[in-house]
Parts: structure tokens; sequence; C-alpha cells
């Protein structure tokens, strides 16, 4: 015992008190929440967002973007190209003294081929390679950009609407097969982009890698699509032209049947970063005011005097290092628009010397525009879209637009030309004095004045003309309209969020896809279950966007499905 006196020692609790759960209940202070049980049925808050989510997928011939349904734009982008097709293990990229092989992919016929994922001739396409390339771009997609793991997701795919059904099957069974994902929906990227500008019809240029698109999306619907092979590839090739005719006889070789002598990575990055368009040569005719006097220009007086142009013509020295030893060449800057001068418009030559295939893309614009029905022209000649890797080309959609509304000024909308057309306009013959021509347009009608105390087929009328009754049913349907008239018949260009964007505002309003395909009638039937668009009722399945929603509109329970434009290919 303790001394008498001494001082009593403080209550303090000891470890075995803290450790034992019968001192703890004793010497508890502060609330505590009661343990419960965690209910066996409840998983992962991961499982049910996975059946919410929607993943989209924009296919192009070179990459890959990919994101959620409802995002503004995609949280990725996967470039197809020789690195992914490398085995498991192969870390010769990362060495300091690698270098790439590329002279024997060219002597194989093989030159900026590896950077493509398909290509629309498929004869010679590997479609099993083609399968492995988009499961594991999607792979490489879903962990490094999304964060997510391959459980199954509904997916929407938009692609175009000229690709091929086997290429369409190998891409189907590949992501069906490894991802399991209940449906695959398709919307086409023409009618995307038009909902990513904002508009119902519209007038769709892709430029694209293999070939470039001119597609009439009216009212939601593609009505035509003409299409020439100038494209961003022919581009590329025009580059390595330019590059390889003005490097020394020393840099190209001695091998005469060596049709490339630079790679097609150094090739592709010089034309992204330094090719340009020249302007239209044909500049619009001056407005001319009401008392006859043209609009005067303004002209900078200090840049004449001292000699300086519209464009930059000083040297420009390009670093070259794919070619037998690195080397620098030094090229005028209007040299550098060449290339686009000969892969779009090759202006040396008359356009009768062009086939069909092959048009310049001014031509084809307007073409296009020109074969359209009168009230699909009038819209979309005012919603024209620039799209694909190519419009980014520094002038080159100002001076597709110049060049088209040249055309339309000169031609008008006669799809008849030639010189005859020309002769019969000119013969003084045909042309009779008080006699009306039959361009001069429709014959006005002198309206007669009418009202109270008027004459009337000769009956004089003092009473006051009935104003007719409003109809309410009449109000409540132009209750919600825009008054606003709808902009036509002129040239206008707008923008667009791109066919991503307008596939992520379509998906999540929730609106009927063109063609849903459920997985478990594919893996039964492959694209061979597809029927006609004129078999499948139109109740079920709309064949354009309109009401219903992907998960409401899934195909699962019906019998009839389709491909919808892809099945026609």
């Amino acid at each position: 015992m303790s001394a008498p006196g001494a001082s009593t020692p403080l209550p303090h609790r000891t470890v075995a008190n803290i450790r034992s759960p019968s001192g703890a209940a004793h010497h508890q202070s502060g609330p505590s929440t009661p343990m419960r049980p965690i209910p066996s049925n409840f998983g992962s808050p991961s499982s049910l967002r996975a059946d919410e989510e929607i993943i989209i997928v924009e296919f192009g011939t070179r990459k890959l973007q990919v994101g959620f349904s409802g995002d503004a734009a995609p949280r990725g982008c996967v470039w197809f190209g020789p690195d992914q097709q490398r085995r498991a293990g192969d870390f010769r990229g990362w060495q300091t003294d690698y270098r790439s092989d590329w002279r024997r992919a060219a002597a194989g016929g093989r030159w900026g081929k590896d950077h493509e994922l398909w290509q629309y001739d498929v004869r010679d396409v590997d479609l099993g390679l083609v399968g492995d390339k988009v499961e594991r771009a999607l792979r490489e997609a879903f962990t490094k950009y999304l964060l997510i793991d391959s459980r199954p997701r509904r997916m929407v795919w938009i692609l175009p609407s000229s690709l091929p059904i086997p290429l369409l099957s190998a891409a189907l069974d590949s992501i069906f097969t490894r991802f399991q994902p209940p449906t695959i929906s398709l919307l086409s990227s023409a009618l995307a982009l038009a909902v990513g500008a904002g508009v119902r019809s519209a007038l769709v240029v892709d430029i694209g890698w293999n070939e470039t698109v001119v597609t009439s999306v009216y009212e939601y619907r593609e009505v035509a699509s003409k299409r020439s092979v100038r494209g961003g590839k022919a581009l590329v090739e025009q580059t390595h032209k330019l590059l390889a005719a003005r490097l020394p006889e020393a840099q190209r070789g001695s091998d005469e049947a060596q049709e490339h002598v630079l790679s097609f990575e150094e090739c592709s990055e010089i034309t992204t970063r330094m090719i340009w368009c020249k302007p239209c040569q044909v500049f619009p005719r001056p407005a001319t005011s009401s008392d006859g006097l043209e609009t005067v220009e303004e002209h900078d007086e200090a840049g004449e005097g001292s000699g300086s142009s519209l464009g930059r013509t000083g040297p420009i020295t390009i670093p070259l290092k794919s070619c037998r030893s690195p080397t620098s060449l030094e090229l005028p800057f209007d040299a550098l628009a060449e290339p686009c001068e000969n892969a779009f418009f090759d202006s040396q030559y008359s356009p009768s010397s062009f086939d069909d295939h092959e048009l310049p893309l001014p031509l084809l614009v307007y073409r296009s525009l020109l074969l359209s029905p009168v009230d699909v022209r009038g819209l979309c000649m005012s919603r024209i879209i620039f799209t694909g890797g190519c419009s980014n080309v520094l002038g080159l959609r100002g001076r597709i637009f110049d060049e088209v509304s040249h055309l339309v000024r000169e031609r008008g909308w006669d799809s008849v030309q030639g010189k005859g057309v020309a002769q019969l306009q000119a013969n003084p013959k045909l042309k009779r004095t008080g006699s009306r021509q039959s361009g001069d347009g429709p014959v006005g009608v002198m309206e007669v004045p009418s009202g109270p105390g008027r004459e009337q087929d000769g009956v004089w009328n003092d009473g006051a003309p009935a104003a007719p009754e409003p109809d309410p049913i009449d109000e409540q349907l132009n209750r919600g309209t825009d008054k606003q008239p709808r902009a036509q018949g002129e040239m206008r260009a707008i923008e667009s969020l791109g066919a991503w964007g307008g596939a992520s505002l379509v998906t999540h309003l929730k609106t009927q896809a063109i063609a849903t395909i459920d997985r478990e009638i594919w893996l039964l039937h492959g694209a061979a279950g597809a029927g006609k668009a004129s078999d499948v009722d139109h109740k079920t399945q709309r064949q354009s966007l309109g009401a219903g929603g992907l998960i409401r509109g899934s195909v699962a329970g019906s019998s009839a499905w389709t491909l919808g434009v892809w099945g026609a290919n």
C-alpha cells in the first residue's frame, strides 16, 4: 500500500483494457457506429454502372476513337501502325540503336499499308488480321484511356456507309467473341456529323485517307453519295514524289526498282506539318451598288512598294532522316503547295479528261449538288460540312468552297454542258423580239385590289370581306415551331462537333440506331441472318432517327433485323 498522504494515481487504462473488448466496453467514450452485416446479394458498384455505360467507338482507316455516351469528346485515340503487330516481349523499339527496316516493307509493297486498319479492296485483305487489330486496339483503349475492364457493355459503332460486309463481319466476330457485348448499334458517320452540327440536312464532304466521299443527308437520311479516289494517301504520295525529286542522286540509290526512297512516317509528318493549299485563282464577281458604282477593295499601300506578296516565298529547310544518310533539303515555300494541287485539283487538265471515280474535289461537290433533287439541293448547299483528316490542310476548305461557288455562278444548275449548248444559247435566230424565253421564269399575275367599295367582276361590292376564323388546331401546331425561315438556296459552310460528338448526343438522348445487332443472333446466323430493309417491320425498327432508345430498341426479342445501309454493300 502507498504511504498515507501520497497522491492517488490517476485511473489510466492499461494496454490490456484497451485491447480487450470487455475493457473497451467499460471505458468507451463517444458515439460509435454499430457493425451491420453486408448483404450477400450486394455486388460492386462497377457492375451496376456497366449496365448503364454505353461505349462509343469511331472507326477510321488509320485510327480508332473511344469514349462514353454523353461525353463531349472522346476519351482517347489509338493509331494503327507497325508497332501494334510486334510479338509479345519484343522491346527492340526502346533500344537506342534501333532503326526500323522500312525499306524491306516498301520492297514488299507494304509502304504505308501497315498503318491502315483495312482496305476497301478486300481481295487481298487478311480478315483475321483485321479482327485481331480491332480487338487489340480496343483492349488498349479500355486499359489506357477508359480505365475499365473487359466487362460486357453495350457499344455503338460509327462507320462509313460504304464499308464492305466482309470487313464489318470480321470486326463484329472479333468483338462479339472477345468482349461479349450484349448489343452493338451501327451509326453512319455522315448522319452523326449532321447531328453534331445541329442540322437535319447537310452535304458532308469527307476528305478521308483512301478516298473523298460527298454524301447528301436530307432529314436524317442518306439520299445520295459520290466518291473520288483523291484522298490522304494520294497527298502523301505526292509529297514523297516532291521530296524524292529534289534529293541528290547519291541519296536516291542505284536501285532503279526501288519506288520509295523515304519512309512513310517521315512523309506523313511533313504532309501534316508543312503542306498547304493555294487560294482560288478565280475571284468572285465584285458586288455593285444601286447607283452602278463598283466596290473598291482596300489594299496595303505600304506593302505594294516593298514587293511583298500574299504568301511567303523564302526557302524552307526540311531535315530528312530516313534516306541513306541524314540530310537537309531546301525548298521554296510555294513548292510545298504542289502536292495538294496535284492530289486534289489537277487544274492543268480539262474536266472531260477525268473518269467518274477520279473527279477533282470542286467538280465532285458541284456534281453532287447538281444531281440532287431541288428541295435537297436547296437545303444541302447551305449546310456544307468539311470533315476528314485532310480537311485540316491549310487553305483546302476555302479553295474548294470558292471553286464550287464559281462553278455555280458560271454554269448554274443546268446539267447539259458543252459547246452545243453555248452555240444554241448564242443563236440569234432563236431569240425573238418581244417573245418570252424559256429561261425567263414564270409570268407574274397582276393582282386586282379587292375590298370594300371595289368592283369585282363588274359588280360593285360595298360589304367588307369576311375574315377567316382562326383554326385552334393550327394554332396549337404552330405554337412550338420556329418562325424563322430556314437558310436555303445559298452557298454556306458550317462547322460540326464531329461524328463522335454527334453519336454521343444521339446515344445519350436514347435515340434508336439504324441497325442494332444482338450478340446471340449474330453468333447464331452471322451476316446471313440480316434481312433486307423492306422485310423489316418499320414499327419495330425505323430506318431513320426517331423515337425510342438504344436500350428499348434492342432486337434481342425480334426475329427480323437489318444491317441498314451496310447490308447493300
